[in-house]
């Protein structure tokens, strides 16, 4: 199961909170989410575990959370992520919950990122959402500093350390 923590302001597009103590199933973990004020609007999802941004179409936004399953797998896949990991997270996330956020710090990681993929697409507008996120798990995070410094780093870490 996944559990997507989204702010406030995403909860009010998509619906209110519906988690009942449950724990995430999946092996990235929780997921925070945010809308990010772009034509058109598009969400961003910051894995809680490793980092790994994601962008992905808002509208319709009743079903944000049933396309997402696709928009990650698609991510760990352009990081190189075994087919077989990628179908299993796929599998697992077909299954949600929604919950507010918990974890500053992400809403922290999430609000630059938010920032660097607006300085991103305005200087090459003609990048895809998947094009932006792979450059933003890129990005040196501060939480990572004292492990792989960058997401698509801690993802690949983290790959490594499961198999």
């Amino acid at each position: 199961m996944l559990i997507v923590r989204a702010t406030k302001k995403l909860l009010a597009r998509i619906g209110p909170a519906n988690l009942h103590d449950e724990e995430s199933t999946t092996l990235l973990g929780p997921w925070y989410a945010n809308t990010l004020p772009w034509r058109p609007q598009t969400a961003l999802f910051v894995n809680e575990r490793t980092l790994l941004p994601a962008l992905v179409p808002l509208a319709p936004a009743a079903t944000l959370l049933d396309r997402i399953s696709d928009h990650i797998a698609t991510v760990m896949a352009a990081h190189g992520t075994p087919d077989a990991v990628v179908q299993s997270e796929r599998l697992q996330m077909n299954k949600h919950r929604v919950a507010g956020t918990a974890n500053r710090s992400v809403v922290g990681i999430m609000n630059e990122f938010s920032y660097l993929a607006t300085i991103y697409r305005a200087n090459d507008p003609g990048q895809t959402l998947l094009d932006i996120a792979l450059r933003l798990a890129q990005t040196p995070c501060s939480p990572l500093y004292r492990k792989n410094v960058s997401p698509d780093r801690e993802l690949a870490a983290l790959l490594e350390s499961t198999t």
